[in-house]
C-alpha cells in the first residue's frame, strides 16, 4: 500500500505544482490563524489550476460546520482537516453536510490522553483518518517538533482508523517514523519550507522521494519473503 502523502501550509501557485510535481497526493491550505493562513479568493485560483491532479484539503480550527461547508464549496475543496476541539457531533453535522465522498480528517495531538481519544474518534463513517500532531501549548501546528514515536507506536498500531503522522516531519526523518509507526500517511509543512508560507523545492522532492523510497524497499521485501 503507498503512503498517502500531504503537503500542507500552501500558499502559492508554483508550490501547489511543485508538490503534484513531486508526488504529493494532498495539498493543505490553513483557513485558521498561522503564518501560513489563506483566504478563498487566494485558494480557489490554485484548486482551479490542479484540480484534476491533486486532493485539495482545508485546515480549520474550531471553526462552525456552516462555515467549513461554505469555504468548502466556494474553493473546489475534496475534504477537510479539523485541527482544533471539535467533539464527534460536531464532525457528524459535518458528514451530513460535505457528502460521503469528502474526506474528513480529525487532527488529535499527542498527549496522555491519546488513546481515550483515538477510541472516541473511531468511527469510519465520520473520518477517513485521524492525524496525530505534536502537541503545544501555544500553538496548534507547524511546531516544526516531532513527538516520541517509541512512546506512540503501540497506540497508533492498535487504531481502528487510518493514521496520518504529522509533526516535524522532513526529509531527513520521515522514513524513520514510517519505519516506526507504519501510518497510513504523512503530513509535511515547516519542514519544508524556506519560509512560513513558502516551500523548499529541495525539500519537497527529497521528503517525497523518501517516503516513495521506503515504499519501494518495503514492496521489494514483500516480494522476496514469497519467493
Amino acid at each position: 500500500m503507498n503512503t498517502w502523502i500531504k503537503i500542507c501550509g500552501t500558499t502559492n501557485l508554483q508550490d501547489a505544482r511543485l508538490a503534484v510535481a513531486a508526488g504529493a497526493n494532498a495539498l493543505g491550505f490553513i483557513f485558521a490563524p498561522s503564518p501560513r493562513r489563506v483566504e478563498v479568493r487566494q485558494v480557489r485560483p490554485i484548486a482551479e489550476q490542479v484540480r484534476e491532479e491533486v486532493e485539495r484539503i482545508g485546515l480549520f480550527v474550531n471553526e462552525t460546520p456552516d462555515a467549513i461547508a461554505e469555504t468548502f464549496k466556494r474553493v473546489d475543496l475534496t475534504g477537510v482537516q479539523l485541527h482544533g476541539d471539535e467533539p464527534p457531533e460536531e464532525v457528524a453535522d459535518l458528514r451530513e453536510r460535505l457528502g460521503s465522498k469528502a474526506r474528513i480528517i480529525k487532527t488529535l495531538r499527542f498527549t496522555s490522553q491519546l488513546a481515550k481519544e483515538l477510541v472516541r474518534f473511531s468511527d469510519r463513517r465520520l473520518l477517513d483518518a485521524v492525524l496525530i500532531d505534536t502537541f503545544s501549548p501555544d500553538v496548534r501546528g507547524g511546531t516544526g517538533v516531532a513527538f516520541d514515536w517509541e512512546e506512540a507506536k503501540e497506540i497508533l498500531r492498535r487504531a481502528s482508523i487510518p493514521i496520518i503522522v504529522a509533526g516535524g516531519l522532513k526529509p531527513e526523518n520521515v522514513q524513520q517514523a514510517l519505519t516506526i509507526l507504519e501510518p497510513w500517511g504523512v503530513d509535511a509543512t515547516s519542514g519544508l519550507e524556506s519560509q512560513p508560507g513558502q516551500k523548499d523545492a529541495k525539500k519537497v522532492r527529497a521528503f517525497c522521494a523518501a517516503v516513495k523510497g521506503f515504499q519501494e524497499v518495503k514492496a521489494a521485501q514483500a516480494v522476496k519473503e514469497k519467493i
